[in-house]
């Protein structure tokens, strides 16, 4: 799954001024949505212990126990409470997410702020690195390099945010090349500013709404990763994760017992973490950019002046009226 990519034109020196992610939250009805999901997943993967109702590990009946009063979600194949497996495994996914979402963005910045304003050689350099990553196929070479280097929490987050740095790159890049060549950027170098100062005063500042864009939509494509990952039985195994929950349900004949809620819920549960955060990223990149919302205009929405046509036209425009 690549990451989306968050391209705007019309990033920063216009429509990014006064540009604030809260008041896309508030305006935006998918924003507000996928924003809700993503607090409250965080909150209880976070409050876990508090919420669980079991403990982690603890045996609660015969495997694959269907939901009942005292299990609302079932058992799964270890008869272990489903609840109580989610709120731990979502912790561990929304963990390894957001660090191999900040690897992925700090590497993906500085690579392509480098080359966008440097450019010559060192553009060319860091671009064909950028691109050899890109052929790449992500969940393949990911496979590959946790096999190779083992299986665990820190490893998995650095290799997720190792490979998701390209797309971050490529974008950043491509938009400090267009802020290289602003005036208010030449006045900076023209009066003796240095190439650091440049950047972290004048070209960092205009990036970062669409660092933020990114950050939210690589968040979601970490979360898939770890996600596969876990389930191909490359993540952590002394940890619970989405992954691995459906992992361990699919093998231990989840199907075949007919027992759909150990799969269903964790399914659902990646299925509503990645949308909300798909949601919130589209609705920043439309806020950040309004020419991407020219695609979205219908013919209804114009209407031709009889008084600009010809008078044969304009005619035969009332009659059909």
């Amino acid at each position: 799954m690549s990451a989306p990519l968050a391209t705007l034109e019309g990033l920063p020196g216009d429509n990014s001024r006064g540009w604030s992610p809260w008041r896309v939250m508030r305006h935006n009805v998918a924003a507000s949505i996928g924003f809700a999901i993503l607090i409250g997943s965080i909150l209880a993967a976070i409050a876990a212990p508090l919420l669980a109702p079991t403990d982690l590990y603890q045996k609660m009946g015969p495997g694959f126990d269907p939901p009942s009063g005292a299990h609302p979600l079932g058992l799964d194949d270890g008869g272990q409470d489903i609840r109580t497996l989610l709120l731990y495994s979502t912790r561990a996914t929304l963990m390894v997410g957001f660090g191999a979402t900040l690897i992925a963005v700090v590497i993906g910045t500085l690579v392509g702020v480098i080359a966008g304003y440097s450019a010559g050689r060192t553009e060319g350099l860091l671009m064909r690195i950028t691109d050899f990553f890109l052929v790449i196929p992500e969940v393949p070479l990911m496979m590959i390099i946790a096999a190779v280097w083992g299986t665990g929490l820190l490893k998995l987050i650095v290799v997720i945010g190792l490979i998701l740095w390209t797309w971050t790159a490529r974008v950043i890049r491509a938009q400090s090349k267009s802020i290289r060549e602003r005036i208010y950027v030449r006045r900076a170098s023209a009066i003796g500013a240095g190439h650091f100062h440049v950047i972290t005063r004048h070209v960092l500042p205009q990036l970062t709404p669409l660092i933020l864009v990114n950050a939210v939509l690589a968040f979601a494509v970490a979360v898939f990763d770890e996600t596969a990952l876990s389930f191909l039985g490359l993540g952590d195994p002394s940890l619970p994760s989405l992954g691995r929950m459906i992992a361990l349900a699919s093998g231990g004949g989840a199907v075949s017992n007919n027992a759909w809620w150990a799969i269903l819920y964790p399914g659902l549960v990646v299925t509503a973490i990645i949308l909300s955060l798909t949601m919130i990223g589209t609705a920043l990149e439309d806020a950040l950019n309004p020419r991407l919302k020219v695609s979205h205009l219908s013919r209804r929405h114009f209407r031709v002046l009889p008084s600009r046509l010809p008078l044969g036209d304009a005619a035969d425009d009332k009659a059909s009226r």
